[in-house]
């Protein structure tokens, strides 16, 4: 069954963007994000690797609230102050994914069809039959042609199904602008090709995905963006916390370029909003498992999300209220740009944002 999050209509409002990025964090973890660095995986030699004086001195604070500004601070200053923040559960704000998985390309396609499909069982599966948002999106007037996908997986040209989508899915050491690159996109081009494959070419850097990304904002004006970053979840399962923690705070920055472009643009200004998530969680109860997730780690269907745009209330971090899932972000970011997704599959309920 999937869970609904349903509040009566008084209290809360829904309001119509005309464009949306979407940013996804690979396996991020809520407790960093509402809590900043955990001291109890810092202190370990296994997980700092030597260098806990930069941990300390970059990311920690005795107060919580410093300590994850420290580490986002776009996020804990533009988007607390003017947006919402869902999964906080030490306030009681759950979010999880409905799947019953709680790895990759399952949080993917819960995220992007609304539908925790069980047949969905790999990170190996084939091109996913299923209709997402961003087709459902590529098909409504004003938006054919304007839908892009960049992602730093290489999974992602199945889990958007590349071949069927009708727009780009730039994924992993897939080339950007084909067709008429730019000079930027020809050079981005040439130093994903030529640098080192940390993941072999399963993955490539973020750096490479975000600026693909971004000229593409820039030169070809999509109304639906979709940027997936892996390194926060690559760098966790390598036990390296202070990667894992510098992958969300370059990240964090590029959520600040990409709002500051969108907010001093004539054609995005106050008509954009930017949706932010992560595919599953990982581990916390034991803190040695932080560095995995799955059907074993038990903490590792528990997720977030935040929301920033035209009509959003500034109503910062949730605390309380009911459960939301992943699978209901889809119906959300269609109903966010006006739209009601419709695909033969079921789905979750949209989440009405106060």
């Amino acid at each position: 069954m999937l869970a609904l999050a349903i509040v009566e209509p008084p209290a809360y409002c829904q309001s119509k963007s005309e464009n949306i990025i979407i940013v996804t964090l690979d396996g991020f973890r809520w407790q960093e994000v509402f809590g900043g660095m955990d001291s109890a995986i810092a202190v370990q030699k296994r997980f700092h690797h030597g260098d806990s004086a930069y941990l300390y001195s970059t990311y920690w604070s005795a107060n919580p609230v410093t300590r994850r500004k420290s580490l986002l601070p776009f996020f804990w200053s533009t988007v607390a102050g003017n947006g919402q923040i869902f999964g906080n559960r030490w306030l009681g704000s759950a979010v999880d994914v409905a799947n019953q998985y709680w790895f990759s390309y399952p949080g993917y396609h819960e995220i992007f069809t609304g539908f925790p499909d069980t047949a969905v069982n790999s990170n190996s599966y084939p091109n996913n039959p299923h209709t997402t948002v961003l087709d459902f999106l590529h098909r409504q007037p004003g938006f054919e042609g304007r839908v892009a996908a960049f992602g730093a997986w290489e999974a992602f040209s199945r889990i958007l199904n590349a071949p069927r989508a009708g727009f780009p899915v730039v994924a992993a050491f897939d080339d950007c602008g084909v067709g008429t690159p730019t000079e930027r996109e020809k050079l981005i081009n040439a130093m994903r090709r030529d640098c080192y494959k940390q993941w072999g070419n399963d993955e490539c850097f973020d750096v490479f995905t975000y600026y693909a990304a971004w000229e593409h904002l820039k030169t070809r004006r999509p109304r639906v963006l979709y940027i997936g970053l892996g390194e926060t979840d690559e760098w966790a399962h390598a036990e390296n916390y202070r990667a894992y923690l510098d992958a969300a705070h370059v990240a964090d920055r590029w959520l600040r370029e990409l709002w500051d472009f969108v907010q001093n643009d004539p054609e995005y200004r106050d008509r954009t909003t930017l949706f932010i998530t992560a595919d599953h969680g990982r581990g916390d109860r034991r803190k040695e498992q932080w560095t995995g997730h799955g059907q074993t780690v038990p903490d590792a269907h528990e997720i977030w999300f935040a929301v920033l745009g035209p009509g959003i209330a500034a109503c910062g971090e949730n605390a309380g209220g009911p459960p939301v899932t992943a699978s209901q972000f889809a119906q959300t970011i269609a109903s966010l740009l006006g739209f009601t997704f419709s695909s033969d599959h079921p789905m979750g309920e949209k989440i009405v944002l106060r």
